[in-house]
Formats: C-alpha cells, structure tokens, sequence
C-alpha cells in the first residue's frame, strides 16, 4: 500500500492516477472530507499531513509513503520527526520526500528551513527515503491564467530571465519510480525540464497555443512583490524573487535526473501548455 499526500495537487493528483495505472494499492490522502474523481480502487483518507496522530491510521500497513507539503505547512507545524517516527512505527520501509533544489542551492534561506527540518528528519529516520529537489515549476504560470482570459496579457517580473522549468507530471513519474522500485535508496534528485524558459518567452508559447496574440508586461520587482503578497507568505516572497531575477548558476542548468530515472527526456513547457490550455482560454 503506497500513501499519498497531497493527493489534490499537480503533483499529487498526477502520481496518485500513475500509481493507480498500474495496479498499486493507494490511499489518497486530503483534508478534504471528500474526494471526487478518483481513479477505480484508489481510496481516499481525510488527514492532515500536519497532523501525525491523525495520520497514524492512514500508515497502518503502508508500505511507501509520499511527504508533499502545501501552504501553511512550508512554514510551521509539529516537529517532522513525528510525521516520520509515525511512519516508521506502523512499518513504512521507504519515504519520499518533494523537497526544493533551494536547499542545495541556497542551504540559508529562511523560506525553506520547514524543508529542510523534514530532509533531516527523512534521513536519519532509519528507512529508505529519497528526496525530489525539483525547483521552478512549470505550473506557475497558472499564475497568469486569470490574466489571459480576461486581457490576453501576462504581467510578470524579469521577463527574460530563464530557469528550467519542470513539468508536474514529471515529478509525479519520477515519484511513482521511486516509491516502488528499487535503487534509490539513499539518492536526491533534482528534477528539471528540457531548457531554461523565460516568462516572455512562455507567453509566446501559450500564445501559439491559443492562436492569439497575447502580450507581456514586465513587472518592477516591487509590483511582483505586491502581487505575491496576495497569495504567499511574506518570508517566502524575497527568496523567490531572487531565484526568478538572480538565479544562481545551478539554477538554470538543466539536469539529468528526469532522464536518468525515467529513461526519456523531460517534457517543455509546450506541453504541459497543451494540457492545461483550457485555463488560458
């Protein structure tokens, strides 16, 4: 039995149809009390990741589980120790872990400690673990959807500062490998797509992809900044605006891991586009 948290995300909801696909016993688990939509034979646990004891009887019998962390949690919370020590108490032998590239990076940065606290916790629990450090995510440009809809424009900062970004779904297969197979024990990943991809430069793309023009509009860093401040917490912004106007030289490199583990290339931007158009329509 492998568990799924954050099972109602990009990631989460992609891993937990793959894991489904083939054959895997799953619990998706959401704080959600219900959960629509779900593959045949997955079932669905309301639980807090946040929340050891709650999560208790979600792992009883697990086999594998997958630690995502989402909003508040990224920030505060119980001790991680205690979502692990659950997990190695009712048996779980392999944990995997999303993580964020900026804990290699930049291993200071206040906005990720919460992540970090958890890959300390995940590696010293005594089970086998792996850990995905993806970094910029091909679905921030969800970000732009309103925008596109209503003005045909895109208004984001450092428009032709570029990053490799990565498609979701390519965490969530990289995911369902390690959860069910051997070899990775031990092992941190840093998945990446094909090329680093300017925000001017993905406009253009959903702009074909539309068959209509839209246009770009740079944002100062201070506009950014207060858009930001609308949906993430404010010790969060700073790093990221840093990584999106300054990113380091390991910050754009595209790596190989998503053609190591998955024995294919990583998908662009393009086509996680082409999937998701009908949120720019």
């Amino acid at each position: 039995m492998i568990v799924i948290t954050g099972a109602t995300g990009n990631i989460g909801r992609a891993l937990v149809e793959q894991l489904a696909t083939v054959g895997e016993d799953v619990v998706a688990v959401s704080r959600r009390p219900r959960l629509t939509g779900l593959p045949d034979g997955v079932r669905h646990a309301r639980a807090d990741v946040g929340d050891s004891a709650g999560m208790r009887p979600v792992l009883d019998g697990a086999d594998a589980l997958f630690i995502l962390l989402a909003g508040e949690l990224n920030a505060h919370g119980e001790s991680p120790e205690n979502l692990v020590g659950a997990a190695a108490d009712a048996g779980v032998g392999r944990i995997v872990l999303l993580s964020s590239q900026l804990n290699s990076t930049r291993p200071r940065a206040a906005s990720h400690a919460r992540l970090r606290a958890f890959e300390a916790a995940v590696r010293t629990s005594g089970t086998d673990f792996t850990v995905l450090r993806p970094n910029a995510f091909a679905s921030n440009a969800f970000a732009w959807a309103e925008s596109v809809r209503g003005k045909r424009t895109v208004f984001a900062p450092f428009g032709d500062s570029a990053l490799p970004l990565v498609d979701p779904a390519d965490i969530a297969d990289m995911a369902a490998v390690v959860l069910r197979e051997d070899g990775h024990a031990g092992r941190t990943y840093e998945p990446t797509g094909p090329e680093a991809i300017s925000p001017r430069r993905q406009t253009e793309i959903i702009a074909a992809a539309l068959g209509e023009p839209v246009a770009f509009v740079e944002l100062s860093r201070e506009e950014a900044h207060a858009r930001m401040a609308r949906f993430m917490p404010e010790e969060a912004i700073g790093g990221t605006l840093d990584v999106l106007g300054r990113p380091l030289p390991a910050e754009v490199e595209v790596g190989p891991d998503v053609a190591n583990v998955l024995g294919r290339a990583a998908r662009p931007f393009g086509e996680w586009v082409a999937r998701n158009l009908p949120a720019f329509r």
